[in-house]
């Protein structure tokens, strides 16, 4: 088996022989290559900070590969490694060929802990560089930019181990096809056992691929034959899937209930959207209280916890613990977007104000800390933070010490707010605590001789003193990219909350974040998946599906037709870019080249299945317009997933659509008289109110306004409806049908 020589460090010359080298650059990289590193360097000045370890005298970095040209955040991270990376592409894969090497891929992203930890153990290791850089070809991608590839080899390596997650390591022959994998490996045998060190693995990879590849071969080729055969269907699924595959699936998520600390059993704790939903809609239909208990329950214990940044609000990835307490602190746009409306549907079911302040603080959180100055959201921030020592400590930027806390707020004075807050006894994490609940404000008051409006006067300030200490921290790090779907969640629910709380500036955001969506991200008509100083990779099926979703939530919430007419634009993309044949849709466009395995998402992860939502966009798409196609689509995506029958829980979002359409959705078509008069517009006002303020996850709105042209969608359904008597007229319709009008709802 040929190899490449061991790497060495280069100089260039530029447009000069006066002009020298700004870095150095692992040998081998074409002339053009090393010319664009060194213009990017001289673009960057002297005041870029290489992120290595590996530095020269004068603070210039001794290493330098091709991820340097790179936008993604988590690539650059990995620029000046030892390792000589390479992106995802043809250029590694026909080395690969060439040499006849091994590949690894190493998956992650730019706010991942275990991956931060893996590269200063593993890819900042001069020893493991050289034995990467010798016998195999080593590729870098960023999983928020690549779910595609993410998703086929985290297949892969859940078959393989029984497991997933990130950073995730798999290696594979030149074609492509996977032959072994895993997430973290410490660097040496005997760091962190039981786990083998990752220079061990290598050598051995090396050995097995140089004396047993056939015995590989054979693997990757049954491994590749198991990736490709998920999700298709092997066997009829007979009729449309019936309400008895909703009752499984909720039977089994209130088995997985727990009982003292809500969310599922046990720990790590993860939150908990698509269960509560569930709940609170089965406990709408059925008027159960158990299913309102289970969900009031789990809504309370995550905004009591730890996992919810009672300072700054919004929620942390997830709990390592089973009361919420101890979060990983990573903070994601996607978890932030679905818990603000899961909190905000808490609220319009059961009227408790305090799941409306939550979905308040943590959409102000949003726009205060992820908005780009231009519109759309950031992805995420990092669990890790720099001490004042200079040292990375996961959690510090959102913890206290005792001393912190003394300084910022003296205890003799804020008695109160360190008991509601547990500021006292022993430390939470790493001699340090986390601000979190376990009684009511009505207890603490009591005890403090002190009324409810003046504790909850004592929490505002408390909030503000240790906020405004918290900014003279060394903050995480934002990955500013704008991803598309993620945004899409994010426009839902601001809309969704402009909507239902009436706040104009929530769907102004909305509006704002809509414009940014289909203008920075759109080409040639074609949605890409992010942007940051340039447009992404195209979009993938989570992306059309949520920002679809989006886009019919502003709708709704607005009435403005342009985002009905947006929306259907992009469902129709759907079907000609992602539609199987046998039913649902694929994770990579028909536009894209394709991996070893196509995937067809349809359990849910972090964030719901793309599938789900695209079933559910499909299924209100057929209410708004009885345009029988979307109906048809819709009913083959539900029963395109033949894994449902032994594992419904795992598919909840696609139960969720099912769910909706078993239960005859309403659309709930509002006509409005012309505004002449101030008493015109305040009768509006409260009829759109009427409406908004009451929980019904059944119903979809249609706002239009008295002799208006409707948006081209909805002219079937609008026809010949009109505001009765000169005052606001519903008309609910099902299936395209409408009931007598309704004059008197206000």
């Amino acid at each position: 088996m040929r190899t490449l020589s061991r790497i060495i460090w280069i100089a260039l010359a530029l447009s000069s022989a006066e002009a020298g080298p700004l870095f150095a650059v692992q040998g081998g990289l074409p002339m053009s290559v090393e010319k664009k590193i060194q213009e990017k360097a001289a673009r960057l000045g002297s005041t870029y900070a290489p992120r290595t370890r590996h530095l020269n005298t004068d603070g210039t970095p001794k290493f330098t590969n091709r991820l340097f040209l790179e936008q993604s955040p988590y690539l650059l991270q990995h620029a000046h490694n030892p390792v000589n990376w390479y992106p995802w592409g043809e250029e590694a894969f026909a080395l690969a060929r060439k040499t006849e090497r091994p590949i690894l891929v190493s998956i992650g992203y730019a706010t991942c802990h275990w991956c931060h930890v893996m590269e200063e153990e593993s890819f900042e290791d001069l020893e493991i560089a050289k034995a990467l850089n010798t016998h195999f070809v080593a590729i870098k991608v960023d999983r928020e930019e690549r779910p595609d590839i993410d998703g086929v080899y985290m297949n892969a390596v859940q078959i393989l181990t029984g497991t997933g997650g990130w950073p995730l390591n798999v290696f594979l022959f030149p074609d492509g096809k996977p032959f072994y994998g895993g997430t973290y490996f410490p660097a040496r045998d005997g760091d962190r056992p039981p786990n083998p060190g990752f220079l061990t693995l290598l050598s051995r990879i090396t050995e097995l691929y140089t004396t047993q590849q056939e015995t590989l071969r054979e693997s990757a080729d049954r491994l590749t034959n198991a990736l490709q055969s998920l999700e298709k269907k092997t066997e009829s699924m007979g009729p449309l899937p019936n309400k008895e595959w909703i009752e499984k699936a909720i039977d089994g998520l209130t088995s997985l209930y727990d009982p003292a600390n809500g969310g599922t059993k046990g720990a790590p704790k993860f939150p908990a959207t698509l269960p509560v939903e569930l709940f609170l809609r089965r406990a709408y239909k059925t008027k159960n209280e158990a299913f309102r208990q289970m969900a009031h329950h789990t809504l309370t214990a995550m905004a009591d916890g730890g996992i919810h940044d009672q300072v700054g609000g919004g929620f942390h990835r997830y709990s390592t613990d089973a009361k919420w307490l101890v979060p990983h602190f990573e903070k994601m746009l996607y978890d932030n977007a679905l818990l603000a409306s899961l909190y905000l549907d808490g609220y319009l079911a059961n009227g408790d104000d305090r799941f409306k302040e939550v979905c308040l603080t943590t959409l102000d959180y949003l726009t205060r800390e992820m908005q780009h100055p231009h519109g759309g959201f950031y992805s995420a921030t990092d669990a890790d933070s720099l001490t004042p020592s200079g040292h990375k400590e996961e959690g510090y930027f959102f913890t206290w010490s005792k001393e912190e806390l003394e300084k910022a707020l003296p205890e003799t004075k804020w008695k109160p707010y360190f008991e509601f807050f547990q500021l006292k006894g022993a430390p939470h994490f790493e001699g340090r605590y986390i601000p979190h609940r376990n009684q009511s404000k009505e207890e603490v008051a009591k005890a403090h001789g002190l009324s409810l409006p003046e504790i909850e006067t004592l929490i505002k300030k408390g909030h503000h003193h240790l906020y405004e200490a918290r900014k003279t921290r060394k903050a995480p790090l934002t990955d500013q990219k704008i991803v598309a779907a993620w945004n899409g969640l994010a426009l839902s629910a601001f809309a969704r909350a402009g909507r239902h709380l009436q706040r104009e500036d929530y769907l102004n955001v909305a509006r704002r974040t809509a414009t940014t969506l289909l203008k920075r991200l759109m080409h040639e008509g074609r949605l890409h998946r992010s942007f940051l100083e340039e447009r992404g990779p195209k979009g993938f099926l989570e992306d059309y599906a949520f920002v679809t979703q989006g886009l019919l939530d502003l709708f709704e919430a607005t009435g403005e037709g342009e985002w009905l007419e947006k929306a259907v634009h992009l469902q129709h993309e759907t079907q000609r870019l992602f539609a199987a044949p046998d039913g649902g849709f694929f994770m990579d466009g028909s536009d894209t080249p394709h991996l070893v395995a196509r995937e067809k998402p349809g359990h849910d992860g972090a964030t719901p299945s793309a599938n789900g939502v695209a079933a559910m966009n499909l299924f209100r798409f057929y209410a708004l317009t009885t345009d029988t196609n979307y109906l048809t689509a819709a009913t083959k995506t539900v029963s395109a997933f033949p894994s449902m029958k032994t594992a419904p829980a795992a598919y909840t979002g696609i139960l969720a659509a099912l769910e909706f359409h078993l239960n005859d959705p309403v659309t709930q078509l509002l006509v409005l008289p012309k505004v002449t008069t101030d008493t015109v517009r305040e009768r509006n006002e409260r009829a759109e109110q009427s409406l908004s303020g009451r929980y019904n996850p059944y119903a979809i709105a249609v706002r239009l306004m008295e002799k208006e042209p409707p948006p081209e969608p909805l002219k079937k359904l609008v026809q010949g409806k009109k505001a009765i008597g000169g005052s606001p007229t519903l008309y609910p319709c099902q299936s395209g049908i409408c009931s007598n009008p309704i004059t008197d709802f206000l």
